[in-house]
């Protein structure tokens, strides 16, 4: 029987501190980042403001996944590059994703899967789209300390 386990190794020593690499750690992430965007979207409750305005037209006996994690999961991605409902299939697992939003990383449930967040976003009628609008609206115009004089909106119409 061989061993496979990489033994640790020593790097210089710095200011007498000794510096060792191992590749033990277990479950690794490289989406650190999404933890300080969870601290901002809980002080701003984006997901449950949003969550709030949204119909839950889903059968109740059926839910596994709270409208407000739908959101919170959907918003960490694509904030940290995942534009793509599909890249959740592979992050509903990840480590810092889960602590994001609210479960362990070893033993919370897993977030949402990509079929799941798919329905979401293709159920939205006008009229939900319009009140997910006004609240992103009045989270924008909160963040300024007064009413600015004028805004500009650059919109561009191209597919990128």
């Amino acid at each position: 029987m061989t061993d496979d386990t990489i033994p640790p190794f020593s790097f210089p020593a710095i200011h007498a501190k000794k510096v060792t690499a191992a590749f033990d750690g277990g479950r690794l992430t490289s989406n650190g980042g999404v933890m300080l965007l969870a601290m901002a979207e809980r002080r701003l409750g984006l997901a449950d403001n949003l969550a709030r305005v949204f119909p839950d037209r889903r059968d109740p006996t059926r839910v596994v996944h709270s409208l407000v994690d739908m959101f919170r999961a959907r918003m960490f991605a694509i904030c940290c590059g995942y534009e793509d409902a599909d890249d959740l299939d592979h992050l509903r697992s990840d480590p810092a994703f889960k602590l994001a939003c609210g479960r362990l990383p070893d033993t919370g449930r897993d977030l949402c899967s990509q079929p799941t967040l798919s329905r979401l976003e293709n159920a939205p009628r006008l009229r939900d789209v319009i009140r997910l609008t006004y609240i992103l609206v009045d989270e924008w115009m909160d963040s300024y300390p007064r009413e600015p004089a004028s805004v500009t909106l650059d919109i561009d119409d191209t597919c990128d």
